[in-house]
């Protein structure tokens, strides 16, 4: 039987029958490419808003924040990693969008104002977002993705108008930092500069000693962001050791609140995070 080539994101995974891609989240049903994690769910809860970070996007506001298992890039540093690395062995907990979406009505009486797909990359269970956001939309509440950004363009234009906001992570601002983290840099520039134009969007970046915290490089990610909008709010996160980055020491709170002050020449709104 011919392999089929998974459309949701650049890797364009070759996949024969039962086959499962890079991200451990897709897979060949034989007929076509779809998520293997559709309503696996490994993480429930009803979080602030800023948790997201989201802070200017209703503020004060609760969001019902879910996550599966997978992600379509390989980060040492991953805070995430018990999930976002984990596959199909990983236990879940089954839930339907219909269902998902009665929880975030129900919870409305908390502050809850919708749905964030969050915890592992939402992107690889695209069918669940976009069932589970349909149903949002016509109740009146929100679709929320925490992303890393790695999504063909093709197929982020298609969910586009289901979404109400992202926080795309930016983990560096050059190939060369991507390529050890098996990614695309022009990939997630994409993602920021589409979904900017149709949908609210904030950008995170995790500064890794070593890796990401030059004031240089810090700079030309904030005047690239500021040619988009001036408005984007830009956090900027502190690392702590996880994963297979375990000799790094967690970044200095200095350099965070230093780097924060480089990229407040060029923007609006700029946040530290986890300091």
């Amino acid at each position: 039987m011919e392999k089929l080539i998974c459309e949701i994101c650049p890797h364009h995974c070759r996949l024969a029958a039962g086959e499962v891609g890079k991200c451990r989240g897709r897979f060949n049903d034989g007929e076509e490419i779809t998520a293997l994690n559709y309503g696996a769910i490994t993480s429930i809860a009803l979080d602030p808003i800023e948790k997201k970070p989201l802070y200017k996007f209703f503020p004060g506001s609760r969001i019902l924040s879910v996550g599966s298992y997978g992600c379509n890039l390989n980060c040492p540093f991953c805070q995430n990693f018990e999930i976002s690395m984990a596959d199909s062995n990983f236990p879940t907990r089954k839930i339907t969008p219909e269902q998902l979406a009665a929880l975030a009505k129900e919870l409305i009486g908390q502050k809850n104002i919708g749905v964030a797909f969050t915890y592992n990359e939402p992107f690889i269970s695209y069918e669940f977002v976009r069932d589970t956001s349909k149903l949002l939309k016509a109740i009146g509440l929100k679709s929320v993705l925490v992303t890393n950004g790695t999504v063909a363009p093709a197929a982020l234009k298609k969910i586009l108008p289901l979404i109400d906001a992202m926080n795309i992570d930016l983990k560096g601002f050059s190939q060369e930092i991507y390529s050890k983290l098996g990614g695309s840099f022009e990939t997630v520039r994409k993602t920021i500069e589409i979904s900017a134009q149709s949908c609210h969007v904030e950008v995170t970046t995790l500064i890794v000693p070593t890796m990401n915290d030059s004031p240089e490089e810090m700079d030309k990610e904030a005047a690239w962001l500021a040619g988009i909008s001036k408005d984007i709010p830009l956090h900027i996160s502190r690392f702590f050791p996880r994963y297979k980055v375990q000799n790094l020491p967690p970044t200095p709170v200095k350099a965070i609140y230093e780097l924060v002050e480089v990229a407040k020449r060029r923007l609006n709104f700029v946040y530290a995070g986890n300091c």
